[in-house]
């Protein structure tokens, strides 16, 4: 019995191991299923993707950068393909002595090494920096030959940016330059950060940088089978990239080109406009600088150069150099005058060359005839007696909202970035701006001078060409514009971008054509006329002059006594034909005396170019420069005659790629 029993037991137990080997068994098989069934179904696309990225590389295809045209189709910016020698600093032990050593087999000059450290500077260690770019055919070859002595070291085919005619309207254009680590960080950190994968230049200033977005293209990319080491074996699929639109301006190249030589050597700014649709035809800041020297990033040597010239060559003087208006601010007035119903244009205010407020004296120009003056009279002699008197009746705030419409002090809505907004005085805003309680009080004698575009008044001469423009045009004011269209480059379809509505400040016609009439009297009989004598066409316009520094309470200005650089402003603002104006500006003249001298002539110069298809003689042309015109002189030329534009000599010599704007990488 007990051997039964024993037996029994025995198979009971037997029965249980085998019962728990059993659910193990298939709890691990459930496990292993589980396991599979998570990897293979639920995460099956993520760890696809992830096997995928193990042999692939997705290498992004830069887009061709868009070209930049005048309004003719003259190609202002353009695109050329060229080798450049590159390191990675991270993939190099000793950078100097890899440097020294390239020396020995390329030429490698002092600026490519103070550019490279520059640049090494402001970007991350292991990306792939330009040591020297534009090589020759025999420059690469020679470096293929040594190619196994330089680990980091690589020669990559790149699209440049040129533009072929240097200096000329580089402020409207602006310039293309290396991404900067703050740029980078806001390009990531955008919505078009995927587009911007691979791009390593960007636009920094003008058109350049404004239209970014539609110059730039859309990136393309490369799906690329690697070996384990990451070499690239073959091209698995390819997206092409988009080249950027083509971006057509306003401005005429041509008529850029003879304003920024008629004024030679001499600093100012001219805005010239259509003062029906608002396009910008000329948008001059003199002096100007070479934008290629941006392109591959600028050398120490010619950023000092720049940054640090008393002539400021960077500064866009007609977007961003403000100024008193001077004497051109007198026909807004008596709009003012007018409007408000302050004064009429019968009043008659006696000008003895002076006008006392408040125990002071404020004075007028010594050939100022004075006499007995009605609006037109001191309009036409620029009487600044009569305007002294009228700005005390206005007062400033009255002065302010008046102007402010006509878009003084404001900022225009042009489509460049970087514009600033002068100061169109108020009794508010000095309250805003000073500290100080004692500072903020509006004194009655301030007011004065703002009557004569003088005091707190400073525009730019953006703004003062757009309220020349609104006056032209009866009071109807455009936003100003540089670009027209957009192509594509790939559809080749144009698209006209979209336009402001134009804004009517409701002026009224007989107030506008009193002024306008003498603005016209101006150039036939007043301070302007004997530069317009013989013009084959009627125009208005308005000479001004205004003080660069501030005259001591008894100092009277003599310009012979002064540096040059303290010497007076010459403005002069214009519109044409008088009868129907298809053209408006405002011209400055830095330190250079008398509009009627300095100024006037570039602009008379502008509508013989505009409305007559005439370009000044070359006699002509120096005297303009010079200040020494008035009327033109010599035989003026046919604008059709002149055999420009012509590409500019430092354009490289590059592929009938070039001239399509489209480089191959």
């Amino acid at each position: 019995m007990s051997v039964f029993r024993n037996v029994s037991l025995e198979l009971a137990r037997f029965r249980l191991r085998m019962w728990v080997v059993s659910v193990m068994v298939i709890l691990c098989f459930c496990l292993v299923m589980s396991r599979l069934f998570y990897l293979q179904i639920l995460r099956h696309d993520e760890l696809r993707a992830q096997a995928e990225s193990n042999r692939t590389a997705i290498v992004p295809i830069v887009p061709n950068r868009g070209l930049i045209l005048d309004r003719h189709g003259v190609v202002l910016a353009t695109n050329y393909s060229a080798y450049m020698l590159e390191i990675t600093p991270s993939k190099v032990a000793n950078l100097e002595q890899t440097i020294d050593d390239l020396s020995k087999v390329l030429d490698i000059n002092a600026r490519d090494r103070r550019r490279f450290k520059k640049l090494r500077e402001e970007t991350k260690n292991f990306e792939s920096l330009p040591l020297r770019s534009r090589l020759s055919d025999v420059e690469v070859a020679k470096f293929a030959t040594q190619r196994y002595r330089f680990p980091g070291v690589e020669i990559k085919a790149r699209l440049f940016r040129n533009y072929p005619f240097g200096e000329l309207a580089s402020h409207v254009i602006g310039y293309i330059g290396r991404i900067n680590p703050a740029e980078k960080d806001d390009l990531e950190e955008s919505d078009n950060a995927a587009n911007y994968r691979g791009t390593e230049y960007i636009g920094k200033l003008g058109v350049e940088q404004s239209f970014e977005t539609s110059l730039h293209g859309i990136t393309g990319i490369d799906a690329m089978e690697t070996s384990a080491g990451g070499r690239a074996t073959r091209r698995l699929t390819s997206q092409s990239a988009l080249p950027g639109d083509t971006v057509q301006l306003s401005i005429d190249i041509k008529l850029q080109k003879l304003v920024e030589d008629l004024y030679g050597e001499r600093r100012g700014a001219l805005v010239a406009m259509n003062p029906k649709t608002g396009e910008v035809l000329a948008f001059v800041s003199k002096p100007t600088f070479d934008p290629n020297l941006f392109v591959e990033g600028i050398d120490q040597e010619n950023w000092q150069l720049l940054n640090e010239s008393i002539d400021k060559p960077l500064l866009n003087r007609a977007l961003r150099g403000t100024y008193p208006p001077g004497s051109t601010y007198k026909p807004f007035m008596a709009l003012a005058a007018l409007s408000t119903g302050k004064r009429s244009a019968t009043t008659l205010i006696n000008d003895p060359g002076y006008y006392i407020f408040g125990g002071h004296r404020f004075g007028s120009p010594e050939n100022e005839r004075g006499g007995i003056m009605d609006m037109r009279r001191a309009i036409v002699e620029s009487s600044n007696a009569y305007f002294y008197s009228l700005a005390n009746e206005l007062g400033v705030d009255v002065m302010h909202d008046f102007m402010k419409p006509l878009g003084f002090g404001q900022i225009t809505g042009i489509d460049i970035h970087g514009e600033v907004r002068g100061l169109l005085p108020s009794q508010q805003w000095k309250r805003n701006y000073y500290k100080r309680p004692e500072h903020q009080r509006w004194y009655a004698g301030e007011t004065i001078s703002l009557g004569i575009g003088q005091g707190y008044n400073s525009f730019t001469m953006l703004q003062l060409a757009q309220a020349t423009a609104t006056l032209a045009n009866n009071g109807i004011k455009h936003t100003p514009r540089l670009v027209l269209t957009t192509q594509n480059a790939s559809t080749r379809v144009s698209t006209a971008l979209p336009v402001s509505a134009p804004q009517n400040l409701r002026l009224k016609p007989e107030y506008i054509n009193i002024v306008r009439s003498a603005m016209v009297g101006v150039t036939q009989e007043g301070t302007s006329a004997r530069v317009f004598a013989g013009a084959g066409y009627l125009s208005g316009g308005k000479t001004g002059t205004a003080q660069a520094v501030s005259l001591g309470k008894n100092e009277r200005y003599n310009a012979a006594k002064m540096a040059e650089r303290q010497r007076d402003h010459a403005l002069y603002i214009a519109f044409a034909p008088a009868d129907d104006p298809q053209i408006a500006l405002a011209v400055i003249v830095e330190n250079a005396g008398f509009g009627s001298a300095s100024a006037a002539p570039i602009a008379r110069r502008v509508f013989d170019y505009l409305l007559l298809g005439q370009y000044p003689s070359e006699q002509d042309m120096v005297a303009v420069s010079t200040g020494q015109a008035t009327a033109p002189m010599g035989h003026p030329r046919k604008v059709t005659d002149i055999p420009w534009p012509r590409t500019a000599a430092s354009t490289p010599n590059i592929s009938e790629n070039f001239h399509q704007g489209y480089g191959q990488q």
